[in-house]
This record gives C-alpha cells, structure tokens and sequence, in this order.
C-alpha cells in the first residue's frame, strides 16, 4: 500500500509549541501531559489545549490513538519537516536566503541529529523547487 504524501499545512506557534514536546515523546502524550508543559507559556485552560489538540487530529498533523482509556497523541509530522516549513517561509518569504544557510545554522547548533539534517536539507530543496 503506497501512501499519497499530504502537503504540510502552515503551523501557528502554538502548533509548534505541542509538536515540539510531542517530538521529544516516543510514545506519544496526553492532552494534560502537554499542558503541563507548555501552559505557563500560553497562560490557557486545559481545554484550550485539548481543542488545539484535536484541531491538529483534523488538520493531519497529530494522530490519536486510545492506550486504556486514555488518548495519547503523537505528531505525524517529523521534526524536520516541521522545522522546514517554518524555515522555508522565513528563508523564502521574509529574508530571501538560500536554504544552505539554514541548513549550516541546525549543522553548528547541534539542534539536530545527522539523520535530521538530511532529511531537513531534502525537504528545503523540495520546498525551494515548489517556489
């Protein structure tokens, strides 16, 4: 079975903000698990969360799956794609740069596996082909 690979929709800050403590889960998290993190920053209810949550299950952006009553997120998209659409509007929209120097900044931060950084650099070439 092949799957039709689904354009990434744009994410809001807030969509990072989950995707970026569901990145670091290998097994996914709850709604209150990623509350608890990211709530001090965005000083919202819980269910705030949860409705963004489920957003994000609708847009295709997070998977749900049911683990004894309770559901457990995980993001579909990978970090290096996320990180590659968002870079890709600054690179291209805003500053007008070429996607090497975005890929060199990740190589010296340390932000990123190698195996990240490749699959990011090829995801930046994708989306500069598409401009």
């Amino acid at each position: 079975m092949t799957t039709k690979k689904q354009p990434l929709p744009d994410l809001s800050k807030t969509e990072l903000q989950i995707l970026n403590v569901l990145w670091k889960s290998k097994d996914g998290s709850s709604v209150r698990e990623v509350h608890n993190v990211i709530h001090e920053q965005f000083d919202w209810a819980y269910s705030t969360t949860k409705t963004t949550m489920d957003r994000m299950v609708k847009k295709g952006i997070l998977a749900r799956n049911d683990f004894h009553g309770v559901f457990l997120y995980q993001s579909t998209v990978s970090k290096p794609a996320g990180l590659a659409k968002l870079a890709s509007f600054f690179m291209n929209d805003l500053l007008g740069l070429d996607h090497r120097a975005l890929v060199s900044l990740f190589t010296s931060s340390n932000a990123l596996t190698k195996s990240e950084i490749d699959e990011l650099e090829q995801l930046l070439k994708e989306e500069n082909s598409k401009s």
